[in-house]
């Protein structure tokens, strides 16, 4: 995998439990701490050194060679629906956001995915002036130890939902979500964009980004304000849009936030 010899490894991801039950939501007492389509914990893993696994974590299912869910509207792209439980941490250096919230990105190996690559577009993301950092608002510095207070994981569908599990999400194989300060997401919406979104699957990064980033910062899930507006960015957009038009940033190019009613 690209730029894995100057990427530290780190721990492996939780065992995959995923619930009986089919709806991705999060029961009322963990609603504050865990939210579908979102945020998370930052696990231990500091560069060359092998770290400790997350209370609770164990050892995931074995990875099953052959296994790929999902394609582009042309068929050409699948992407593996497990793999082998251990992250790369991307470097630090592949770009600089500023001297703000420290977070760390990391991507699961085998899958196709360069985690210096990842974290670059990631660090685009949270430096947008459409996004959370607009006005300075909010800053973001790319880090590669454990000062980091969020951890952006992008994972295959099974991996993406045993830690999802940790926090008693189902999600199904589908979803992205946040626990703690671990984001998870998932590979196949990280590759393979959403079809409920008008736009690339590079656009559609910008909304897990930002929709669970948001999360971390302590906003609640929004609802469409009204037909034909932009969806918050808080908007679970991927069960649907109900008449509002897609959108992947927190504010509008005139500098107004994108808001909605609050989800009952």
């Amino acid at each position: 995998m690209t730029g894995r010899s100057n990427a530290a490894r780190t721990h492996r991801a939780p065992a995959r439990r995923r619930p009986r039950a089919v709806a991705a939501v999060v029961l009322p007492a963990l609603a504050a701490a865990v939210v579908c389509l979102l945020a998370g914990h930052g696990l231990p893993g500091t560069s060359g050194q092998a770290a400790t696994p997350a209370a609770g974590a164990g050892k995931p299912e074995p990875h099953r060679a052959g296994r790929t869910s999902g394609a582009s509207a042309d068929g050409s792209t699948s992407v593996p629906e497990s793999g082998p439980g251990t992250f790369t941490v991307a470097r630090a250096d592949a770009h600089r956001t500023g001297a703000g919230r420290p977070y760390r990105v990391e991507v699961e190996d085998d899958m196709g995915v360069a985690p210096d690559e990842a974290a670059e577009q990631i660090a685009a993301i949270l430096d947008d002036e459409r996004g959370w950092a607009h006005g300075a608002g909010v800053t973001f510095r790319q880090v590669a130890d454990d000062s980091a207070t969020l951890v952006i994981r992008i994972a295959t569908p099974d991996t993406a939902d045993a830690i999802c599990a940790t926090g008693g999400l189902d999600t199904e194989g589908e979803l992205n979500c946040r626990v703690g300060r671990t984001v998870a997401v998932n590979l196949k919406r990280w590759q393979l964009g959403s079809p409920e979104f008008a736009g690339p699957p590079e656009e559609y990064r910008a909304l897990i980004v930002n929709h669970e980033v948001g999360h971390w910062l302590g906003y609640d899930h929004r609802e469409c304000p009204g037909p034909g507006q932009p969806a918050p960015v808080m908007m679970q957009q991927i069960k649907g849009l109900h008449g509002c038009v897609s959108n992947a940033w927190p504010y509008g190019a005139d500098g107004s936030f994108l808001d909605g009613p609050k989800v009952p």
